[in-house]
């Protein structure tokens, strides 16, 4: 855990010092909860209209800095995004600026790697060195990496579902259930996006419950979720006039909240985004990280293997990857790749970890090794010409001088804008890639051979014990299998 926890912080810190765009050290959304942190640390307000007035994002941001919200009643202005981000960091922000606001945000993404080793090894009997090294490797390249300290609600909703994850796997007790509940709470207040994810954590954990005869707990549950909702619904309607806070943002006032996720939205045409979202010649995972093509192995394995606590991973990544493909806006925004998909690059993470570690064997470990040093040399360049300003996080990253990802580029489908025809000929050859990968995955997961360790007690569905996780007297001795649920 802690390998892993001083690669995370170690990789994103060196991060923060590189320039968002080439105009600021925080551009974009950034100086937005920047600012909304300053003023709940000054004002103890979401109202940022003085710290508008006042030039305060001059700190980090060189040129003016665009409009985003609408003056509301009284003169106010609240920031269209959700405030807990900015509560999180409102602390570092006052006390050191900006670079401090990023640093804390560096910490959390290694307490996010540390919480990942122990859900891995305690909830999915990975390997301990298996565990800290993979997820070392993979929160040191991109693009965990980078969001670790982009000031960005990415990074803090991955590890709540991770959080939630941890929970929802073990006794669910009362700690549990409660852990559970403010893991799904937290979520939308990141940002509502999360909602969709939030949602299927919150049926999966009640489904747990009901299905081992705690209806108690389930109903008690249920009635907590049920009043934090409409809590959240009544204090936007306050503080921003709406459902969500993009009724207080100046884009939406014409044409409405829901607008966001597009005017028109040509559904179809957003489909090629599930494979978009992997391997687009530069807003693809697979383009930085090639590990991450191996989460499609591993979820096929899970799904065929079905080991205790497997939906929990396989259902709210998918959610998650179907909101990046259908609900957002676009994939290609100003901002770093892969940011719709961050905040259920846990679960896929861990979904790699259970298959290199059960299922793979020792070839797929190496291929695993191999494409992680991969990522590892990507981070290691964008951070050498991000030093040097030939780059920045959100502009010019695709003129990194990386070798690798320059031969990438030349198998990967560009994506933006009308496909060219070489570019669908690229796209129907990943498709068939993809494909043979889940089919590999899904053979795999019907081999049940332990590779030369010992036997996989998930293979059959047996809940183990945690030795060193105490009994919990809220929970029935004969709690079932998640698997067979």
């Amino acid at each position: 855990m802690l390998v892993a926890a001083l690669a995370a912080v170690l990789a994103a810190g060196l991060g923060a010092g590189v320039r968002t765009t080439f105009g600021g050290q925080a551009a974009v959304d950034e100086p937005q909860y920047l600012l909304t942190a300053l003023s709940l640390w000054e004002d103890h307000s979401l109202d940022i209209s003085d710290e508008l007035a006042d030039r305060r994002w001059s700190d980090f941001h060189d040129s003016e800095l665009p409009v985003q919200t609408e003056v509301l009643d009284g003169g106010r202005q609240v920031s269209p995004h959700d405030p807990l981000l900015p509560l999180l960091l409102a602390a570092p922000m006052g006390l050191g600026g900006w670079l401090a606001a990023k640093l804390a945000l560096a910490v959390l993404a290694g307490g996010v790697a540390a919480l990942t080793v122990w859900v891995a090894v305690r909830r999915f009997g990975v390997r301990p060195w298996l565990a800290g090294a993979g997820t070392a490797v993979v929160a040191a390249s991109p693009p965990l990496a980078v969001y670790g300290q982009q000031v960005y609600p990415e990074l803090p909703a991955a590890g709540a579902v991770l959080l939630a994850v941890a929970a929802a796997t073990g006794p669910l007790g009362r700690r549990g259930v409660a852990l559970a509940g403010l893991a799904v709470v937290a979520l939308p207040w990141l940002s509502v996006k999360y909602a969709a994810v939030a949602a299927v954590l919150a049926v999966l954990v009640l489904w747990r419950l009901a299905r081992s005869g705690r209806v108690t707990a389930a109903l008690s549950l249920a009635g907590g979720l049920g009043v934090a909702g409409v809590l959240y619904l009544g204090l936007h309607r306050l503080w921003w006039g709406g459902l969500t806070v993009y009724a207080s943002g100046d884009h939406f006032t014409q044409t409405g909240e829901t607008s966001v996720m597009g005017v028109d939205p040509d559904y179809a045409g957003r489909s090629l985004r599930l494979v978009a979202l992997l391997v687009d010649r530069a807003y693809g995972l697979a383009a930085w990280a090639p590990v991450w093509l191996l989460a499609v192995v591993a979820l096929a394995a899970l799904a065929r293997r079905r080991p205790d606590g497997w939906v929990l991973l396989a259902l709210p990544a998918l959610t998650g990857w179907a909101m990046a493909t259908w609900a957002a806006l676009t994939m290609h925004g100003f901002w770093w790749p892969g940011r719709q998909v961050v905040v259920v690059l846990p679960l896929l993470l861990l979904a790699l970890l259970w298959w290199a570690d059960r299922v793979a064997g020792p070839l797929g470990r190496a291929a695993a090794a191999l494409l992680g040093l991969v990522g590892l040399a990507a981070t290691a360049a964008l951070l050498v010409d991000g030093w040097a300003r030939e780059i920045t996080w959100v502009s010019g990253f695709e003129l990194v001088d990386d070798p690798l990802y320059s031969w990438a580029r030349v198998l990967l489908p560009d994506y933006r804008g009308d496909l060219a025809a070489g570019d669908w000929l690229r796209h129907a050859g990943w498709v068939a890639v993809l494909a043979g990968l889940a089919l590999v995955g899904w053979r795999q997961g019907a081999d049940r051979r332990p590779f030369g360790r010992t036997p996989d007690p998930t293979a059959t569905g047996t809940v183990t014990a945690d030795p060193n996780e105490p009994n919990d007297p809220n929970e029935p001795a004969d709690r079932p299998s998640l698997t067979r649920a």
